[in-house]
């Protein structure tokens, strides 16, 4: 360890203190309260969507937080527990039960300083191996957080400079990121303005037409099997697997021959538009070649497109934000939401001559693999930074700063 640094328990520098237990609300009745969630990149987050306990002001004194105080999230599950956070906002907001407040000797460790370091790998290596060891759900009681090592300077000085330096650092990264995500957030949103355009701004010679007209007759939009049942050799596509335009190949489970041959007028021959019905409706996919002889979910749709259309071309459209808005997904009486077959068919869409719909599907991939590039690279970038953020912890922690 370097010079000048001493290793102690937590609890040797912080008491600890559960948060209030009391019921909490939606109505704006009483004080702002804290919860796991608003634990948010080392920062305790007023999100907007607080929850309030209605307490006395006596009551509120006991968990009141205070400018510095730190929050450690005990318990929930593997991701969300060990979550650190520091109080730095100013108005009347207490915390929860699940939470724990540091009540912290500030003559030995700064506020800012123990922050850091619990977001450090150092610290939330150990924790995770603690919390990975609880029965029923990740938790970390507050003896297991008091008996916690923590290492640092017995200088405040020297605390103050290290705080410095990653306050200086951690801004920087914070404003690459926010770059970072709003060129993300362009790139979608430019792709979407394009497809857009193609069906709002079209030309002469365009029609419309009801989806169930533009299918094969002897093949109706459909749904698949009702009770998959288990495991056998025919691939099966659920509403789960149609991301982004795409069936995501590598997820899908199987189902046994018997019973995808009781749904033969599902079975794909490669070409059909999929879309999901059920959870999250309005995703689709054009399915490969290669999913020739498998089937399809009670979740997922069928449409059987005629020669005279590109069943890509379709896809765009229901992908468009007129084409979402035609499909009118909506609540049916269940948390989840549903398209409904009927309405399906009777869904209008506008189209071109069909080698009209090969050249604006051309374009669009184009368009689109241009997007997920660039939707690629920012990713990257935010991974990197995400990356940087770690290491300079370990290398503040490690006594390389």
């Amino acid at each position: 360890m370097k010079s000048g640094w001493i290793t102690k328990r937590l609890g040797e520098v912080a008491k600890t203190q559960y948060g209030l237990s009391e019921p909490m609300n939606e109505d704006g009745k009483g004080f702002k309260i804290f919860r796991m969630g608003e634990v948010q990149d080392g920062q305790l987050i007023d999100t907007g969507r607080m929850k309030f306990a209605n307490i006395s002001r006596v009551e509120f004194e006991k968990y009141r937080l205070r400018l510095g105080d730190v929050l450690f999230n005990r318990t929930n599950s593997f991701e969300l527990v060990g979550k650190t956070g520091i109080f730095a906002l100013t108005g009347d907001y207490c915390f929860a039960s699940y939470l724990v407040r540091l009540n912290l000797d500030r003559k030995a460790v700064l506020p800012e300083f123990l922050n850091y370091f619990m977001n450090s790998d150092v610290f939330q290596t150990s924790v995770k191996e603690k919390a990975s060891q609880s029965i029923n759900q990740a938790n970390i009681n507050a003896t297991i957080l008091s008996n916690e090592l923590i290492r640092f300077p017995e200088s405040l000085a020297e605390q103050r400079r290290i705080v410095g330096i990653l306050d200086e650092a951690f801004e920087g990264i914070a404003t690459a990121k926010a770059n970072a995500e709003k060129n993300l957030q362009n790139a979608g949103a430019l792709f979407e303005s394009h497809l857009q355009a193609v069906f709002t701004q079209r030309g002469d010679g365009w029609h419309d037409a009801q989806l169930d007209d533009l299918t094969e007759p002897e093949s109706p939009i459909t749904y698949g099997v009702v009770k998959p049942g288990d495991e056998g050799d025919i691939r099966f596509v659920r509403g789960g697997d149609l991301v982004r335009g795409k069936i995501r190949l590598d997820q899908l489970r199987t189902i046994t021959r018997s019973v995808s041959d009781q749904y033969r007028r599902t079975l794909l021959r490669g070409g059909e538009l999929l879309i999901c019905l059920v959870g999250q409706p309005g995703q689709v996919a054009v399915a490969p070649d290669e999913l020739s002889g498998a089937n399809i979910a009670r979740q997922v749709g069928l449409i059987r497109l005629k020669k005279s259309m590109n069943a890509e071309f379709v896809r765009y459209f229901l992908q468009s934000a007129p084409g979402a808005e035609a499909l009118g997904a909506r609540e049916s009486g269940s948390v989840q939401q549903v398209i409904n077959l009927g309405e399906l068919r009777h869904l209008s869409v506008p189209f071109p001559q069909l080698d009209e719909q090969n050249d604006i599907v051309g374009k669009l991939d184009e368009a689109g693999a241009e997007t997920q590039r660039l939707e690629s690279l920012y990713q990257r970038k935010l991974a990197a930074l995400d990356e940087l953020k770690k290491s300079l912890l370990h290398r503040a922690f490690s006594g390389q700063l």
